[in-house]
Order: C-alpha cells, then structure tokens, then sequence
C-alpha cells in the first residue's frame, strides 16, 4: 500500500511529461504542415487571399470551376493588360454560394474591391455536397493558412449555417494539413493542366459529369431556395462593402447546357434575385460553340478563354 502511494506522483510527472512531449510535438508538426501550405500554395482562395500582393483590387471573381480558367496560365495578366484593371480570382472547384460567401468575408478582412464578378453555376445551388460539405472538406482544409480570424468564422458558420463542428475542429487543430499525404505538392487542380488542351466530344463524359454535378436530391427546391438566400446574403455583403456586382454565367457547349437539368426554372429564379437587388445576369451559356473552345466537357481552355475575354469580359469590366 505503501508502495502504491509513493509511486502515484511518479507516474502522474511521467504522464504530464509525455503529454507535454506530445503537444510540443503536435505543434511542431501543425507548424511544419502550416509552413507547407505556404510553399506549396497555388488554387486555394484563403492561400490567394493571405499571399495577395495588394491591398485593393479593382475587380474580384468568384464561383466554382467554371470560373478558375480565368486564372489559369497567363490569363489574369491577359485580363489586366486587355482592361488596365487589376484582378483577383478566387474561385474553386465545386464551390457554391455559402462557400464563396466565406471567402468574401475572408477578403474583405483586409483588402477592398471595386467590384464583384459572381460566376453562376446551377449546380452549386442544388445541394450541400457544394455548401456546407464544402467548407467542411479535408481537401481545402487542408491547404488553408492557419488565420485566427478564419477560426472563428468558421465556428459562425457552425452556429449559423449548418456547418459541421468537425470543419472548425479540423481547422483549429491542423488535422488534415498535418495528415495531408500530398503536402509536399503544389496545389494544383488537374483541369489546370489541361488549359491548352482541346476538347474531344463525348456524350458519355458529359452524362458522366452531369451525375457528378448534380447529386441525388439535387431536384429539391428548398435547397435551390436556401442556397438561393446565401447568394442574396453575398451579394448584399458585396453591395454594402461598395462594390459593383456583374452576375455571369459563363458559355458551355450546347450539348452540355441542354443536359442541365430544369435550368430554365433556375434562371427565371436567379433573374429574379437579381432584379430585387437592381442587378441583371449576364447569360453567356451559349456565346462559344466549337470544341475548339474548351479542354473538357464544360470548361473553356485557353481559345475559348481569350474569346470571352475580349468578347465579354472587357466590355463588362469597362462599363
């Protein structure tokens, strides 16, 4: 008896001591991951933001995947020398309104924006796999900096928007950066590499990636009106802040955009959306037809990128 309680405080020191090591450890790692993040840095919006070279832009572009050719190779220089306008783009695969509105938030922390160009995709409307799943996702996590402010917007989202607890869990503590098998490569979507590529057509890849986009339960409308109420809750954020706000849907191949499903319906919402905020949609769906014009089924390589710079995006950043 007497034994046991002479040895109790030994191994109560023995445990501390090793949790400490362990914390200490833990930290390291988080650190040394955080570092990664940094050097290996490219697509991630939050990566944009914290390494952006300016404070005030003239024009900042968000949306999803449809956006990010605007970024790709030369093409932001190509925007800016086309407009003597600055710009920042921010969009990300598979990204819908609650996600996007994040980033705002996260952007307009420290820098400024004239204005807002808003790409619109229906799909990221339609379902949480887009939205909350989204800013829940180990993959971006795990290539976010480390930003105490983001920590706690994060934890707001979690109250407010139905975020899972376990994104801000993750994010605070470093648990994807630190497990992310892929940190020691750059931060590079796979559609990027394919920028010059021309687009074979194929019927198959498009169904393929219509079932893709739009996911079981996808049809139901109070999703469609909730993710509906996100975008509005941006753009009122966006108008607030002061900046001119360009709603564009930006050109798909006809075969692609007749498989969309009930798009009409979306549109006449979305118009409508616009309309009480004083806006207009700037529907560019069907402006590029010509396989010439994209490096998939339905993003614009580097031909059909230059096109719409100069057919569309010119005029709509000079006006």
């Amino acid at each position: 008896m007497v034994d046991q309680v002479e040895t109790a405080p030994l191994q109560r020191g023995v445990a501390v001591r090793f949790i400490a090591v362990a914390v200490l450890v833990y930290t390291a790692l988080v650190a040394g991951s955080d570092a990664l993040v940094y050097a290996q840095g490219h697509a991630n919006p939050f990566f944009k933001v914290a390494t952006a070279e300016r404070q005030d832009y003239d024009w900042l572009i968000l949306g999803a995947s449809h956006a990010m050719p605007l970024a790709f190779g030369d093409s932001e220089a190509s925007i800016e020398s086309a407009t003597g306008q600055s710009v920042i783009n921010l969009a990300v695969q598979g990204a819908g309104p609650l996600y996007n509105r994040l980033v705002l938030e996260q952007f307009l922390e420290r820098h400024r924006a004239m204005g807002l160009i808003y790409v619109v995709d229906s799909f990221a409307f339609r379902a949480p796999l887009w939205n909350e799943d989204r800013v829940a996702d180990p993959g971006l996590l795990a290539r976010t900096p480390y930003d105490p402010s983001l920590v706690a917007r994060l934890w707001e989202y979690v109250l407010a928007d139905g975020v899972s607890p376990l994104a801000a869990l993750d994010y605070s503590s470093g648990f994807s950066k630190v497990n992310n098998r892929d940190r020691f490569e750059r931060d590079i979507w796979d559609g990027e590499a394919q920028f010059e590529r021309r687009y074979r057509p194929s019927a198959r890849a498009e169904d393929e990636r219509i079932a893709y986009l739009y996911p079981q339960g996808s049809e139901d409308p109070a999703r469609l009106a909730r993710y509906l109420n996100d975008f509005d809750r941006l753009i009122g954020q966006a108008l607030a802040a002061g900046m001119t706000v360009r709603i564009v849907k930006m050109p798909l191949p006809a075969s692609f955009y007749g498989k969309l499903p009930d798009e009409s319906g979306f549109d006449e919402m979305l118009d409508a959306l616009a309309k009480r905020r004083g806006l207009s949609v700037e529907d560019d769906s069907l402006l590029l037809q010509g396989a010439e014009y994209y490096f998939d089924s339905d993003h614009l390589g580097r031909r059909g990128v230059e096109a719409f710079i100069q057919r569309r995006l010119v005029p709509l950043m000079r006006n």
